[in-house]
C-alpha cells in the first residue's frame, strides 16, 4: 500500500509499506479514504518533534472498517467511520477516570516511539488498535472532511473550551488562529461566551474568526493586551486558550487573563519553556495544559456538528491526492492552507 512516511526535516516521501494486520483481539484495519495535513505533523515535519526515519505520519482518518477482531464491538466491518487521534484501553486507571488521552496503554497515530510506535493513517490503510474506543461511526450525511475534524482539531477545540470551564456569558481570548484556534472560537461560542477576542497575525484568519463571532484583533498592528482591556471594562477575559505553542503565546494569555482566571495551552510544546510564575501567582491563575481528550469528548462533538453548532468545512481549503504529500507538506509550511484533505 502506498503511504506518507518522514525522512528527514523538511522532507516526506510516498512509499511502499507493508498492509497492516490484525494483532490483538480488539484490532481493527480501515480503509483510509480521507485524511488529513495537521499543525502537529508540521511540528515533526521541521523536526521539533523527532520521530524515526520511514515511519508512517498522519493521525486524522476516516474510511471503511475492513477488518476486525472478534472482540470488537462498536463499530462492524463494512461501517464507516472516524479515528481519534489516539487510542485507549477503556480499562486502565486512567481511563476509567474518563482520562482517556491519559491511558496507560494509549498511543498517538503517526508519531514515532516517543508516543507509542502506532504507524499513522496518512496511508491507503491503518491498523487501529483498541478499536471499540479509537473509532466511531460518522453519522448518515456527514461528509468525510467534517468528520475528519471531530476525530481531532475540533475535539481539541472543544476540549480547550471545557478544560477552560467556559460558561454562558464568559469572555475568552483564543490566540493562534489555526484550524485548532478557530475551531476553539467556534467552540467557546458554542458553550454560550458572550465575548470572544481572536488574536492572530494573518488577515484572512482573523476574518474567518470574524465569520464565526469573535472579535478579530491583529497581534502586531493592534495592540492586543489593550483591546482585550477594553473589551473586558479593564478585567481581562475569564479565560484564554493559546493554540499556539510558542512561549511568547503563553505569556500573553497569561497577562490578558484577569485575576483568578484559567489559561489553557492546547498548543503543542516538545521543549522546556519558562513560564513567568510570578504572573501567576500573583493573578492565581489556573494554568492548564496537554492533549486533548476527544476520545472523551468526540460524541458530544460529534451531535453538535450533526446539529450545525459547530461547522468546520469552512476550514478546509486544499484537497489533494495522498500521491502528492511532498507538495501537501510543502503547501501546508509555505500556510498558503489553512487544512489540507488527502484522499487516495
Amino acid at each position: 500500500m502506498q503511504a506518507v512516511t518522514f525522512q528527514a526535516p523538511g522532507e516526506v516521501r510516498v512509499e511502499d509499506r507493508p498492509e497492516p494486520e490484525l494483532l490483538a483481539r480488539d484490532d481493527a484495519v480501515v480503509r483510509v479514504e480521507a485524511t488529513g495535513v495537521c499543525g502537529s505533523d508540521l511540528h515533526i515535519y521541521h523536526g521539533r518533534v523527532v520521530i524515526e526515519p520511514g515511519f508512517t505520519l498522519g493521525h486524522e482518518f476516516v474510511g471503511t472498517l475492513v477488518a476486525a477482531g472478534d472482540a470488537v464491538s462498536e463499530v462492524a466491518e463494512g461501517d464507516r467511520v472516524l479515528g481519534c487521534y489516539c487510542s485507549a484501553c477503556g480499562k486502565c486507571f486512567f481511563c476509567r477516570r474518563g482520562d482517556f488521552h491519559k491511558c496507560d496503554e494509549g498511543r498517538v497515530f503517526g508519531h514515532g516511539k516517543t508516543l507509542g510506535s502506532l504507524q499513522g493513517a496518512q496511508a491507503e490503510r491503518v491498523l487501529v488498535p483498541h478499536a471499540n474506543l479509537t473509532l466511531r461511526r460518522v453519522p448518515d450525511g456527514m461528509s468525510d472532511e467534517a468528520a475528519l475534524f471531530a476525530g481531532d482539531v475540533m475535539g481539541t477545540g472543544w476540549h480547550a473550551v471545557d478544560e477552560a470551564g467556559i460558561r454562558p456569558g464568559d469572555s475568552a481570548a483564543v490566540l493562534g488562529l489555526g484550524p485548532v484556534g478557530l475551531c476553539a472560537v467556534q467552540a467557546a461560542k458554542a458553550a454560550g461566551a458572550a465575548r470572544v477576542i481572536g488574536i492572530d497575525s494573518v488577515e484572512e484568519r482573523l476574518g474567518i474568526a470574524a465569520g464565526f463571532g469573535a472579535e478579530p484583533v491583529h497581534l502586531k498592528d493592534d495592540d492586543p493586551r489593550a483591546a482585550v482591556k477594553r473589551a473586558t471594562e479593564g478585567r481581562g477575559v475569564d479565560a484564554a486558550i493559546d493554540a499556539v505553542g510558542h512561549p511568547d503565546a503563553l505569556e500573553l494569555a497569561c497577562r490578558i487573563t484577569r485575576k483568578a482566571g484559567t489559561v489553557v495551552a492546547i498548543g503543542v510544546y516538545a521543549e522546556r519553556v519558562q513560564v513567568h510564575m510570578g504572573i501567576v501567582w500573583i493573578k492565581a491563575l489556573t494554568l492548564k495544559t496537554g492533549h486533548a481528550n476527544v476520545i472523551g469528548h468526540v460524541d458530544r462533538v460529534l451531535a453538535m456538528m450533526t446539529a450545525g453548532v459547530l461547522d468546520p468545512r469552512p476550514l478546509v481549503t486544499h484537497h489533494m491526492k495522498l500521491a502528492d504529500a511532498p507538495e501537501a507538506y510543502a503547501v501546508y509550511d509555505r500556510r498558503e492552507a489553512l487544512k489540507i484533505v488527502m484522499t487516495p
